[in-house]
């Protein structure tokens, strides 16, 4: 994950250059619901900037979200679609469903058309639908749903191929978190921008729970 760096006045292959550096993020579907997960390096250049860098995010009880990309870009959606989920709980009463919190942040970031280098994973419960939701949305606003799993950033090719051999439908909870944690660890120890600790929670019909 890349920071300190104005985006907005490079070209298009230096932006590309850029999302394909940077962070290694994971999210599967389990029986009861999501499992996210990422790790904690924050890179700027070759620099490591931070060991510690949040790019998970508790978004309300039932919906979570990480970020690749420009930390300053991310930092600006999360806190904005934070704030939409918790504006329309007091509207309607009752905590907004992954489907609504993917469709805000797809909102955010078409409204932009690439001015937010950002791209996220958004999952989560649904108690309307009773299963968990997984949700990509890149720099340009395409959101896209999935059934399995999903990874982005640099180190995403690495956890990918554990993903595709290791996922199956219907994993144990235990199961998931095991798979979540081998993939981003395959990406550590492959790509120079991903690192340290990681960072994992669990969403189901309990709510968001945070692993590590």
């Amino acid at each position: 994950m890349e920071t300190n760096i104005n985006t907005h006045n490079l070209d298009e292959k230096a932006i590309k250059d850029i999302i394909k550096t940077g962070t290694t993020t994971v999210a599967i579907m389990y029986k009861d619901g999501v499992i996210i997960g990422t790790e904690s390096q924050a890179t700027a250049g070759y620099t490591i900037a931070s060991k510690t860098a949040q790019k998970l995010f508790e978004i309300n009880k039932y919906s979570a979200a990480t970020i690749s990309g420009g930390v300053a870009d991310c930092q600006y959606v999360v806190n904005q679609i934070q704030a939409l989920s918790r504006l329309r709980e007091v509207q309607k009463g009752k905590v907004p469903d992954p489907k609504y919190i993917a469709n805000i942040t797809r909102n955010l970031l078409f409204s932009g058309r690439s001015y937010f280098l950002s791209m996220m994973i958004v999952g989560g419960y649904s108690e309307k639908e009773g299963k968990g939701k997984l949700y990509g949305i890149d720099l340009l606003g395409t959101l896209f749903e999935e059934d399995s799993f999903l990874s982005f950033g640099s180190g995403s090719p690495f956890s990918l191929g554990v993903l595709e051999a290791d996922w199956k439908p219907n994993m144990s909870k235990d199961e998931a978190i095991n798979l979540v944690r081998t993939a981003i660890s395959s990406s550590r120890e492959r790509d120079a921008a991903s690192g340290f600790k990681l960072q994992v929670c669990v969403i189901n019909k309990d709510g968001f729970q945070k692993i590590e």
